[in-house]
Order: C-alpha cells, then sequence, then structure tokens
C-alpha cells in the first residue's frame, strides 16, 4: 500500500509539475521584444516555449523609456509619473517561455519584472486595462532621466540610435555599470 501511495503521489506531482509548465502569463513588451524588432525571434522560438501575441497596448502609468549604453538598449525607467504612456505588445506566455524572458532580461540581477497595470488596444471594443508582467530598471544611474524619453520603441527609429545585437557584442563586457 505504501509504495502504491507513493506511485500516486509521484505520478500527481508530475501532472501538476506538467500543469504549471502549461500555465500562461500575460507580458508586456516594449522595446527590442516586439513584432518587426531584433529581439521578437525569442518569442516565436518554440525552444523557449509559447508566445502568442494579444494586442498592443500602453502602460497606464507614465514612465520614461529612455536608449541608454553604447549598445542603444530600450529601458523602461521605474519613476512612475515621468514619461509617457509607453506604447507596446501584450504577449501570452507559458512558464518556460516566462522563464526564458527572465533569462534575457537577467531578472532579477538587471532588470526587474513586477506586475502593472496595461491599457489594452483590443480594436474592436473599448480598451480594457489588463495586469502584465512588465521588465522595469530600478536603481538606474539619475542622469538616465536627462535622456530622450519615448513614447514607443523602434531600433530602426528617427532616434539615430541603432540597437547593437547580442551576437555582435563582446561577451566579456559588462555595460551594466552603465546604467545602474
Amino acid at each position: 500500500m505504501r509504495y502504491l501511495t507513493k506511485f500516486v503521489f509521484l505520478q500527481a506531482q508530475g501532472k501538476l509539475c506538467q500543469f504549471c509548465k502549461t500555465m500562461t502569463h500575460k507580458v508586456f513588451v516594449y522595446g527590442t521584444l516586439k513584432r518587426n524588432e531584433p529581439n521578437h525571434n525569442w518569442l516565436t522560438n518554440p525552444e523557449n516555449g509559447v508566445g502568442t501575441f494579444i494586442c498592443e497596448g500602453r502602460t497606464k502609468v507614465k514612465y520614461p523609456l529612455i536608449i541608454g549604453t553604447k549598445y542603444n538598449i530600450p529601458f523602461l525607467l521605474y519613476k512612475p509619473g515621468t514619461g509617457f504612456n509607453v506604447k507596446g505588445e501584450i504577449y501570452e506566455v507559458d512558464e518556460t517561455m516566462l522563464e526564458k524572458l527572465d533569462i534575457l532580461e537577467d531578472h532579477p540581477n538587471f532588470y526587474i519584472r513586477e506586475t502593472d497595470e496595461i491599457v489594452a488596444d483590443k480594436g474592436c471594443c473599448e480598451p480594457e486595462t489588463v495586469k502584465c508582467w512588465v521588465y522595469f530598471l530600478k536603481n538606474f544611474r539619475p542622469e538616465l532621466l536627462s535622456k530622450p524619453v519615448l513614447e514607443s520603441y523602434s531600433a530602426s527609429g528617427d532616434h539615430g540610435l541603432p540597437y547593437l545585437e547580442r551576437s555582435k557584442r563582446d561577451p566579456n563586457d559588462n555595460f551594466y555599470p552603465e546604467v545602474k
């Protein structure tokens, strides 16, 4: 009987782990993960899990979206009430994809992932507010607030600051001190 109970428990535990991997989360992306941007392939690569575009949206609270470092990386600074209602995209992702995004964004060492209210633009009906995970840069260098603030990011935007993809960077270069 004891072995049967242990087997049933392990079988149930395996199903629970499988269930956890299929749970979904909503994530708001505002930079290089958006469609037609350099890192969008992270959200579409099945090896990273499942990522499905839901709709466009914008932050309910204003935040400064800036471009920083010698690599021209977009950062959403955690300074509520400053900047714009930032435009981006809402994705539904599974647990595996969320874990891969955490690796890409180096959460919690660099970016901090927190839930925030996003105004979803469904196109066909009234916008609705949804809670989404958002990757913020907290504890940033104060001088970043003097950079131009964007409402929407595009790597090929008229800002003239082209994003340098990771594959073209020196892997030993630590740019974190430029912003933190």
